[in-house]
């Protein structure tokens, strides 16, 4: 088959609803196909690890973007790209189909980093798609036991959940401390202990080398070489960005996202890059690419204004956001604990942790606290730091 739109957008998922709804916002009745490899309409990420779990009262219904119905986008899903055509300005999918554009938006995401050997299944969870959670949902009825492989954002949101649903969970995280690369040590021995407390197992230290399954038990080969058993396996190490579709026709950049200007232009006319997928110049971090809900919804709905003629930039600096267990943390910047650190404890607001180099403050974490991401942003704007990183206390809160 063949179809023809205005805006075509390549990707099912928060960035490319947010950029429907941009066109729109804008005023534009341009003609919008949204392309998917996914076979669910575009659904909000973070809740299929926090909120869907948490809450009884809250379900997939409550959660839905309703993109189609409130755009009147089309949507074609199913079946991933395979080629784009920059001078016949067409694209083609898997299934034969073909879909001609005026302007084109690569909206791609990424997909899970893979363990060798270690097929998914109904039993082996990359975990980043609705159908994972459905699967997921449905083990965590019986209280399986569950590898959680990763200690990062969604590995120890993904443990969280289960372990607040009954189920028995082991987390294999590379770090001597769970989240030990990301807090300095007294902020990562307190989340640490928040899963020791809720009962979970962990295998520190230690990464998984490789991995089967044999009928309904996965096993787990791990670094230090003995394996681990289970009913379940959950792989959360984070993603690759998905651009090769348009490799030779965009330039990429080192770690294979795809490089856009402060338009989201790529380096061909006509084709836009948001979300995951895109590194773009960021005025207080400087050229990055971000993998976080706040960047994906406010760079797509930036890009849908400037598809349909909005003489805007993006100059949005992103923060992130995790919740576990009852806390959770607000951040921007860069959380890493190989930076010199300062842990503030605000009575009455919560622990802001100042991360910086030599140069100036490179990250904001608000531990368990209310507000404080705008101030966390002038902050990093400044790009300065005191001679003394101990006077940054009682910066924010």
């Amino acid at each position: 088959m063949r179809y023809d739109y205005d805006v075509l957008i390549i990707g099912g998922g928060m960035t490319a609803d947010a950029a429907a709804k941009g066109i729109r916002e804008h005023g534009s009745d341009a003609t919008i196909g949204i392309v998917g490899e996914e076979s669910t309409a575009p659904f909000p990420r973070p809740a299929l690890s926090k909120k869907l779990w948490t809450d009884r009262e809250f379900s997939r219904d409550d959660a839905a973007l309703e993109t189609e119905k409130e755009t009147g986008a089309h949507l074609h899903l199913g079946s991933p790209v395979v080629s784009v055509d920059a001078d016949g300005r067409t694209v083609t999918t898997e299934a034969g189909d073909v879909f001609g554009y005026d302007r084109l938006l690569i909206a791609t995401g990424g997909h899970p980093r893979c363990i060798d050997g270690l097929e998914p299944s109904d039993r082996v969870l990359y975990f980043r798609t609705l159908a994972d959670y459905e699967v997921l949902r449905e083990h965590a009825a019986s209280k399986p036991e569950v590898v959680v492989v990763g200690g990062g954002y969604i590995g120890s949101e993904i443990a969280a959940a289960l372990l607040g649903h009954g189920c028995s969970v082991t987390i294999v995280h590379p770090d001597a401390v769970l989240g030990g690369s990301m807090f300095p040590d007294p902020v990562a021995r307190r989340f640490e202990t928040l899963f020791d407390d809720a009962g979970a197992r962990r295998a520190p230290g230690l990464k998984v080398t490789s991995g089967e399954q044999h009928g309904d038990e996965v096993v787990l080969h791990l670094s230090d070489g003995s394996s681990l058993r289970a009913d379940v396996a959950v792989i959360g190490l984070g993603i690759e960005p998905a651009g090769d579709v348009v490799d030779g026709v965009v330039r990429r950049s080192d770690d294979g996202g795809i490089v856009v200007d402060e338009r989201l232009q790529t380096s061909t006319p006509d084709i836009y890059a948001a979300g995951d997928v895109a590194e773009y110049p960021d005025a207080i971090l400087g050229r990055t690419r971000v993998e976080h809900v706040d960047n994906a919804t406010t760079m797509g709905a930036a890009v849908g204004r400037i598809l349909v003629g909005s003489d805007e930039v993006y100059d949005h600096t992103p923060m992130f956001y995790s919740d576990v267990l009852d806390h959770g943390f607000e951040a921007v910047g860069t959380l890493d604990s190989s930076l010199e650190t300062v842990v503030d404890e605000v009575d009455g607001f919560g622990t802001v942790v100042y991360y910086l180099d030599d140069d100036a403050v490179r990250g904001v974490l608000l531990w368990d606290c209310d507000s404080g991401v705008d101030d966390a942003r002038a902050l990093l704007a400044r790009g300065t730091r005191p001679a003394y990183a101990e006077d940054l206390r009682g910066t924010i809160g």
